[in-house]
């Protein structure tokens, strides 16, 4: 897939695919540059499963992540990979559905 930007210039979207927990700190930096809700940012438990996080199950989460929650709706535009400090984000071509 291929675009042009406004000016005709050829453009080719970089779409959000995955996160890896391993290396995601949680700092929502990603977050706070997507106006798409593509990413929401859960609690990891001891057992490894996501959890909501509220006040009431601060205690369960391990650790604080950013995960996928509407994929569908990345626009390839890149901002999230560009103010990542940990490189967790895997960028490319839209997966056939």
């Amino acid at each position: 897939m291929s675009n042009a930007t406004r000016d005709g210039r050829d453009w080719k979207p970089e779409f959000l695919l995955a996160i890896d927990a391993k290396k995601c700190i949680g700092c929502g930096r990603c977050y706070k540059v997507c106006g798409r809700e593509v990413m929401t940012l859960k609690g990891l438990n001891e057992e490894g499963e996501y959890v909501d996080l509220d006040d009431d199950e601060d205690d369960e989460v391990e650790k604080k992540i950013m995960v996928m929650n509407d994929d569908g709706a990345c626009i390839g535009c890149g901002a999230c990979a560009r103010v990542c400090p940990t490189n967790c984000q895997t960028h490319g071509a839209p997966t056939a559905s």
